[in-house]
């Protein structure tokens, strides 16, 4: 159970929030080792809350029926009557996603450089664990916390996927390269390699930019690779999560041929 201390110290932020009731059960299913506390809103029905509650009583994890405006306090958005405190602890070092990544269904890597939208960072973890993806890869900083709002965007998926979180994104890059992963990098410029006129192999890293400036130069000198999507009309530019999408797609289009 949970005393009133344990609440005033888990408002000061969203960071460690997790909202919803598919990401709190797909966390609860597939870490609960990283859940603090589970809040379930007093009152509040439905068959996924009576399973939220039934793995928190077999996995230990500490849980506690709440107002709506407790839970209101931890998360300002919609949290469908329930939220998840994580722990801070849910990242692994990249020798050890490198290590387990060649059992993905897909051994692909996606590598963020400071990409600062969580809804983005969200979308495109949905889309790498559908397709069967390997995990992520981010920086340290300047790039947007994967916590409520990424986790509530991917519906689950980066509490399944495993997160290498790295001070210096380059030099991780060349760590990858040296364990036999070779990394194709995705830009926009018409002198770009288009991607559908490329062998895309796996195993691979696949790094996708900033919003607005892409990939940083001394990243993008890691890239063996830059692909560039063919767009067939005059228009300004894709989403970064709807370029890693087509992008994704392709790889495992050809991995399947």
């Amino acid at each position: 159970m949970h005393n009133k201390k344990d609440m005033r110290q888990s408002t000061k932020s969203e960071e460690n929030i997790v909202p919803g009731r598919k990401p709190v059960l797909e966390l609860l299913r597939n870490n609960p080792q990283s859940v603090d506390l589970v809040l379930v809103q007093e009152g509040a029905h439905g068959k996924e809350l009576g399973e939220i509650l039934d793995l928190c009583r077999s996995s230990r994890v500490r849980f506690r029926l709440s107002s709506r405006t407790d839970l209101a306090r931890l998360f300002s958005g919609n949290t469908q009557g329930v939220v998840a405190r994580v722990s801070e602890s849910r990242f692994i070092e990249l020798d050890e996603l490198l290590a387990q990544a060649m059992d993905a269904p897909l051994p692909l890597i996606l590598a963020l450089d400071q990409v600062q939208d969580p809804g983005n960072i969200g979308a495109m973890a949905r889309t790498l664990f559908a397709l069967g993806g390997a995990g992520l890869i981010v920086p340290k900083d300047r790039t947007a916390y994967m916590g409520a709002a990424a986790v509530k965007s991917s519906a689950g998926a980066l509490t399944r996927l495993p997160v290498a979180k790295v001070v210096n994104l380059s030099r991780a890059l060349d760590t990858c390269v040296d364990a036999g992963w070779p990394v194709y990098g995705s830009i926009v410029d018409p002198k770009g390699e288009n991607m559908y006129a490329r062998r895309l192999s796996t195993p691979a890293v696949l790094v996708m930019g900033n919003e607005e400036k892409g990939i940083r130069p001394g990243v993008a000198k890691r890239c063996s690779e830059r692909l560039t999507i063919p767009l067939q009309r005059n228009f300004d530019s894709l989403n970064v999560a709807q370029a890693a999408a087509i992008i994704m797609g392709e790889f495992l289009r050809q991995k399947l041929l």
